[in-house]
C-alpha cells in the first residue's frame, strides 16, 4: 500500500476571482489575471473580463477557459437575437445551458450587467440579480464580495474605484488571485448635469439689424 491509497489525491482548482459592481447607471466589472494548475501558477495576464455590444455590455467568467469560452459566444449570439436585451439573452441562455446535453457537462459561471442590471448565471438555471448591485464568482469571490459591500456602504466611491479596491483586497487573502487586474465599465459615458458642456454663445448681430428690429417694433406700438 502507498501513501495515495490511503489519501486523496490533489485535486486541479480553476483559481480567479471576477466582481461585478453596479452603482447608480455605471456597471464596473475586474477580473484578476491568475490561471492555476493545481498548486502552480501557469499565467498571470488573462483576461477573464471584456465588452460586448458596443461597449454597453460586460461580461466576466470564472471557470474551465475552454467551457467559458464558449458560453460567452452563445451569450454574444443570444444578444445579437434579442437585439441587444442583456436580461432576455440571459433567460435563453441559461435555459440552453441546463437543457442541451453537451452545454450541461461545462464548467463555469458568468458574470453580465449593463447599465440597468447585474446577473450571474449558472449552469443550474440561475439568473440571480443582486439586490445591492454586487456580485463575484470564482474562489476569491466571499473576499471581493465583502471588500465591495463595505465600500459601497461607506464611501462615495464610483463602481470602477469599488471594483479595483475590493479586487486588490480579494488578491491579498486569497492564494488563487493576483493583481493583474482587468476593468471593463458601461455606462460610464452617459453625461450628467455637472457635465454636460456649456450652450455655445449666438453669433453677434449685425447693427442695421437691430435697427431694423427696433423700427418695426416702433411701427407695431404706433398700430
Amino acid at each position: 500500500m502507498n501513501g495515495y491509497d490511503r489519501f486523496d489525491l490533489p485535486s486541479r482548482k480553476h483559481g480567479t476571482t471576477v466582481l461585478g459592481v453596479k452603482r447608480g447607471a455605471t456597471v464596473a466589472m475586474a477580473g484578476d489575471g491568475q490561471i492555476t494548475l493545481g498548486d502552480m501558477v501557469i499565467k498571470h495576464g488573462a483576461r477573464k473580463v471584456r465588452t460586448m455590444h458596443d461597449g454597453n455590455i460586460v461580461v466576466g467568467f470564472a471557470g474551465a477557459v475552454a467551457d467559458a469560452l464558449t458560453l460567452l459566444s452563445k451569450f454574444e449570439a443570444q444578444l445579437k437575437a434579442w437585439d441587444g436585451n442583456m436580461r432576455k439573452a440571459a433567460v435563453e441562455l441559461t435555459k440552453e445551458w441546463r437543457t442541451e446535453r453537451y452545454l450541461r457537462r461545462l464548467e463555469a459561471q458568468l458574470l453580465v450587467g449593463d447599465p440597468e442590471t447585474l446577473l450571474l448565471l449558472s449552469g443550474e438555471g440561475d439568473v440571480i440579480e443582486p439586490d445591492d448591485g454586487i456580485a463575484a464568482i470564482g474562489s476569491g469571490a466571499p473576499y471581493a464580495t465583502a471588500a465591495a459591500k463595505a465600500l459601497i456602504n461607506n464611501t462615495e466611491m464610483t463602481a470602477r474605484e469599488i471594483a479595483t479596491s475590493a479586487m486588490e483586497i480579494a488578491a491579498e487573502l486569497c492564494i488563487f488571485t493576483n493583481d493583474h487586474f482587468t476593468v471593463a465599465v458601461a455606462g460610464e459615458g452617459v453625461l450628467t448635469n455637472g457635465d454636460l458642456p456649456l450652450p455655445e454663445p449666438a453669433a453677434p448681430r449685425d447693427r442695421g439689424d437691430d435697427e431694423e428690429e427696433e423700427a418695426e417694433q416702433a411701427e407695431e406700438e404706433r398700430g
